[in-house]
Formats: structure tokens, sequence, C-alpha cells
């Protein structure tokens, strides 16, 4: 514990006075720290008290600021897991893989697909070995549609030109087509009758192609490898199409079998066809699982409250009158009667209210499960829909509740009382080097002056001790 002034200055002044008085030797190093320590005591006590009530305020506001984004982002991993909204399901699963939209689904919908997006499958005739030379030349990639033994080039899109060199094998053709990244890709397949290379393009029937041949005149044979839809339909095993399906009635296509968001709230990937037998998807009630975060989001809320009317208590809160702890609890005040959903048509959920969320008067919240019900009850792909990542819902209200309480550049919120009370705690820490470095100045100062004194004093008492010693002898010779 520090000293204070007075304290430190009377026992420095005590000990100067007994030691003089005693006449014995001074320690005139312990004495110019005590009285330099006196100087400063009192300053120094009062950046003490300061540094250790902002601290105490720091780690106050830090708590509040770290509750409320720990509830932000533990509600957004939940509704990240789907099972906060309406997921949905498919009768016949060998049809297709369907998953959760960026909105929220209703209803049930009809899907049939006639017909699977795919990519062109190409070989070449077999080789006698693995080994067997090519021959030399520039084999080309052109891009387009291949309908039956007619190929429709595809005018965005530049010829791609391969080189192969005198000696080059099946594996080194299919390594020097992959190295261009064209999207065909290429393999050697050991095939009965020798090996043969395979070239496969990317799904879609915008992404056929066709392989032409330039050969080099003293090394023939790449020609071989050349292929054209209207000279040879054989060596195309699968020719590129685009997936065929009906959803909800209406004849769509897709380049892919992956299709995002292809209605409000359901994306597919598409594994398999039904012409003719449409299969149905409908959505799960996420009632239950909305019913138990209601009830984390409860109790989570009476916790940061509870921190909250501890650190604001007028006596004993460390931030008793802290601008960044009256916002939060204005905005935790008006919580449950916020609009999350403003978007929402009438009748639907729009406010955590509608979610049995209610404020009592002494602040603190408590969960109104017959509310909750009856609107999950009424409207449980609504009640759903509050719950998801978008621009607007449950977790983007706590979300931008955590944001603007951890702001650092708005003095209102807890962020900018934070970033205030660092401020004036590194600048109590530049007064308290300050002050210490001046304590010390003036410790050495005394204590050379002491040490002038003590040599002084060491010289009057020898002086002393000569004249005491003449005297006595002065005296025995009398006698």
């Amino acid at each position: 514990m520090a000293s204070t002034s007075a304290t430190s200055s009377t026992s420095a002044t005590a000990n100067l006075v007994s030691t003089l008085g005693a006449g014995s030797g001074i320690n005139m190093s312990q004495l110019a720290e005590q009285l330099a320590a006196a100087q400063f005591a009192a300053r120094l006590d009062q950046i003490t008290a300061k540094s250790d009530r902002i601290t105490s305020q720091i780690s106050s506001a830090s708590t509040l600021r770290s509750m409320i984004s720990s509830l932000a982002s533990s509600l957004g991993d939940r509704v990240r897991t789907g099972d906060l909204a309406a997921t949905p399901q498919i009768t016949n699963a060998s049809i297709a893989q369907v998953s959760k939209g960026a909105a929220t689904g209703r209803g049930t919908s009809t899907l049939e697909v006639t017909s699977l997006a795919k990519a062109q499958t190409l070989v070449s005739p077999a080789l006698a070995s693995e080994t067997t030379p090519v021959g030399a030349g520039t084999l080309t990639l052109r891009f387009g549609t291949v309908v039956g033994n007619t190929f429709t080039a595809d005018a965005s899109r530049a010829q791609v030109d391969i080189t192969i060199a005198a000696g080059a094998t099946l594996d080194d053709v299919a390594s020097a087509i992959n190295a261009r990244g064209t999207g065909v890709t290429a393999y050697v397949a050991p095939g009965a009758s020798g090996p043969q290379l395979v070239l496969k393009g990317e799904d879609g029937a915008a992404n056929g192609f066709k392989l032409e041949a330039t050969e080099d005149p003293a090394n023939p044979g790449l020609a071989a490898l050349a292929w054209d839809p209207a000279t040879n339909l054989t060596r195309l095993k699968t020719p590129a199409t685009d997936a065929a399906y009906i959803l909800d009635g209406v004849a769509r296509t897709s380049k892919t079998n992956t299709i995002t968001d292809a209605a409000p709230g359901l994306s597919l990937k598409l594994t398999g066809t039904n012409p003719g037998a449409p299969t149905t998807i409908s959505y799960s009630d996420p009632g239950a699982a909305i019913t138990s975060a209601m009830q984390d989001l409860t109790s989570a809320l009476n916790e940061m409250v509870s921190e909250l009317n501890k650190d604001t208590n007028p006596t004993t809160g460390a931030l008793s009158n802290d601008p960044g702890a009256r916002a939060l609890r204005r905005q935790l005040t008006t919580l449950a009667s916020a609009q999350v959903m403003p978007a929402n048509t009438t009748g639907a959920p729009t406010t955590l209210a509608d979610l049995g969320l209610r404020t009592n008067r002494d602040g603190t919240f408590t969960l109104d499960a017959e509310r909750l019900a009856a609107t999950v009850k009424r409207d449980p792909i609504g009640t759903g829909a509050m719950f998801t990542t978008g621009l607007f819902g449950v977790y983007a209200t706590f979300d931008k509740m955590a944001r603007s309480v951890s702001s650092s550049s708005d003095p209102s919120s807890l962020g900018g009382t934070i970033a205030r009370l660092t401020k004036l705690q590194t600048t109590l820490g530049t007064q308290r080097t300050t002050m210490e470095t001046k304590q010390e100045d003036l410790r050495q100062r005394l204590v050379s002056r002491f040490a002038k004194l003590d040599t002084n004093i060491s010289g009057s008492k020898s002086t002393l001790s000569f004249l005491q010693a003449q005297i006595d002898a002065w005296n025995g010779k009398n006698n």
C-alpha cells in the first residue's frame, strides 16, 4: 500500500531528528529516499486510485460488451445449423437432395426431373501400348454445342491450341490438355483393345467441344486423336446436356445439377429422373427448436440484465453514470417491441414479443410460452423465417446490437467507453512515470546534498574529538 504524503514526511522528519539527536551516524541514502517519497506520495496515491477505478470500469464495460457479442455469435451459430427455420424435405430422395435456400420456404412444391445435366465424354482410338508415340503437332479445342452430328461453335469462347512434341505418348497428351485448365480434363484408360485417351468437359450443353489436329509432317499420327461429330459419332460416349426439370409446374433448365435458390427457401442437387411421376417437397415445422432457442435467449438476456444492474448501481456500480451502459439499457428496454421483420406481410410475426419475449417492470425478461406457441401454430413458416442470417430477423437484431455497443467510435457505446477509459489509463500511466522520474531526481539531489552534509559533520566530529583530547591532556598536566 502506498503511504500518504503526511505519513512519509512525518516518518522522514522523525528519523532525521532521532538520528541527529542521538548523535550517531546518519543513513543519508535512506533519509533521501524517505523525503523524496514524502514529496510525491500524495500525487502518486491519487494516480493509483484513479487507475484502479478506471481498471474496474474497463473490466465491467468489457464484460457487458462480451456478453452481448457472445449472445449474438451463439445465436448466429444456432441459426446457421438450420433447425430454427423451415427446412425442405423431399418425398423421393433418389431424385434430388434438397437444402434450405437464402429465404424461407412455405407450403409444398412438386418436382419432376426429365434429364440430368451431363458433361461430354469423348474417347480416342486404342493404341498398341502406353509407350506408342502419337505423333507431333497441334491439337485445337473448340467449344460450343453438339446436337446430333452438328457442332455449333460458341463465338464467345476462344479456341485453345495444345502443342504436342515429337515422341509424345497418350499420357503426355493428357498432361498437356490438363495443364491448359480449359475445363476439359483428360486421362488414359487401359481399354480392352489397348490404351485410350478419355476427354471430359464440364456439365451443360454449352460446354460441348470438338478436337482438331494439325500434324507435323515429319511425325504424323496426331490426326487419329481429332474428332468432329460430322465424321464420327461412335467416339462420343456422352453428349453434353442441360438438366431439365419441372418445379411447381414451370419447365426449367440448368447447365448444372446443383441449383441454388430454385425457389424461395429451396436449393436442389438433382440426382435422378422421374418423368411423369412428380415428387413432393414440403417444409419441416421448427416449433420445438424455436421454443428451446427462445428459452435460452431469455436466460441469456436476464444474465446480462443482472450484470448491468450490478454495474450501474448508484452507490457501488463501476458504470453508475456511464453513457454506454445507459445506451445498452435503453436498447434492452425496447427490445421486445422492436420490429425485427419489417417486411413481413400482415398477420405474420414481426417482433420478439410475437415470439413470447416479455419485458418486466424491473427490466428483466420472461418468456410467454402461450403467446409463442400461438404464433408458431398460426404461422410456423413465418416464425421460422425470423431465424435467418439475412438483413432482418432475430439474429440480425442482436448482431446489430452487438456491433453498436462495441463501436469504439461512438462515445455513447460501451466500445466508446472502453476506448475513452483506455486512453485515460494511458495518460495516467504517463503521469505516473513522470512523477516517479521527478521523485528519483529529487532523491538523487538529496543524496548528493546529504553526502556533503555527512562529510561536514564527520569533519566537525573529528575536530571536536581532537579538541576534547587536547583539553583532557591539559587537564591531566594541571593535576
